[in-house]
């Protein structure tokens, strides 16, 4: 067996022409890589406010550390596993906040709208840049679901198997209702300053948007059972200490234009533009769909996972239960993660 490699980079693409024919000229994209180097290619697609860093480090860990790893349910020893920030995100990929080339400064609002689709073909570039020539499985939650659903119909005939968690064929309105109210909450607050703020903890509006998400996030039984009414303060109840937490700790890290630039590509998910709507789609899958729902999840709907899932000709279907909603993808990984091991050496 050969030594696991760990190492982050960042892979030049150069022009990229997108769905809406804009080019988002000398584009590059931040990259994490790690495990056995000549083994399958596994791509891990992140979530909206997710990073390249899906297994980090033990002084840094990523956010699905303890499903990718050594010796874990997807094992680095046997796989070679690479994870991009996505274009338009804000950690090291070309976005929003970075330097556009033709102007030297900040592109800011004037970054081109973008679709999963164009995301997705950046990373085939990625990939082509870094000697990729195929994919043992591309697997993502949330965001990364879409990603993972449009690898399978973009490039079939790269990619051997799809992990479709948490995600549905396309974006519910009940999931671009709640993406308005934070995109509102954005562009509302004086401090936006149509995009051009100076720190993006400036825009309270980002926590605003933060505090709406993690109640979409979770299941109001996970609430109840946590905060139980419980006070923090003599004027603050526990949850709402903690959504105020979170929302701080989202502004310090990420872009306020990134996060709208992901919903509004969120927004326009759906696998059957252009294909004859999704049950077409679904029905032209051609890599293997191992597919999980999550029970209480109000934005993904289980019951519309499986309607795809029982579509696609190889695939198979599983619900999750578990009271953390739609962050079930990331978390409790003992309840799920051996059904990943099961296809993928399947």
């Amino acid at each position: 067996m050969s030594q696991v490699i760990y190492e982050t980079g960042t892979v030049p693409i150069g022009d990229l022409c997108l769905e809406n024919g804009k080019t988002v000229k000398r584009a590059e994209l931040k990259y994490e890589m790690t495990g056995r180097r000549s083994g399958p290619v596994i791509l891990v697609c992140h979530a909206l406010t997710g990073s390249h860093l899906s297994v980090g480090t033990e002084e840094n860990p990523g956010w699905w550390r303890g499903l990718i790893g050594p010796a874990a349910y997807i094992n680095t020893e046997e796989y070679l596993v690479i994870t991009f920030n996505v274009l338009g995100g804000c950690d090291g990929s070309t976005g929003p906040a970075t330097l556009n080339p033709e102007t030297g400064k900040p592109y800011r609002m004037t970054f081109p709208q973008l679709t999963v689709r164009d995301i997705v073909r950046a990373q085939y570039q990625a990939l082509e840049e870094l000697g990729v020539s195929s994919l043992e499985a591309v697997i993502g939650g949330s965001l990364g679901g879409m990603q993972a659903l449009e690898w399978g119909l973009l490039y079939p005939s790269f990619v051997k198997k799809v992990f479709l968690l948490a995600s549905t064929p396309y974006f519910s309105d009940y999931g671009i209702a709640f993406n308005y109210i934070g995109k509102t909450a954005i562009i509302s607050d004086p401090n936006w300053l149509d995009g051009n703020y100076e720190q993006s903890s400036d825009v309270n509006g980002l926590k605003v948007a933060r505090m709406a998400g993690m109640v979409t996030y979770r299941s109001g039984e996970l609430f109840e059972g946590r905060f139980n009414r419980s006070k923090a303060s003599e004027e603050q109840f526990q949850v709402e200490s903690y959504l105020a937490y979170q929302g701080e700790k989202l502004a310090k890290r990420f872009d306020p234009n990134s996060y709208l630039y992901l919903m509004d590509a969120m927004n326009s998910h759906d696998i059957g533009r252009d294909r004859g709507g999704w049950r077409e789609a679904a029905s032209e899958f051609q890599p293997e769909l191992t597919a999980l729902g999550y029970t209480s999840d109000l934005i993904y709907a289980p019951s519309l996972i499986k309607k795809f899932a029982d579509l696609v000709p190889e695939s198979a279907y599983y619900e999750v239960e578990t009271l953390f909603g739609h962050d079930g993808f990331l978390t409790e990984f003992e309840k799920w993660g051996d059904l990943i091991t099961k296809h993928l050496e399947k």
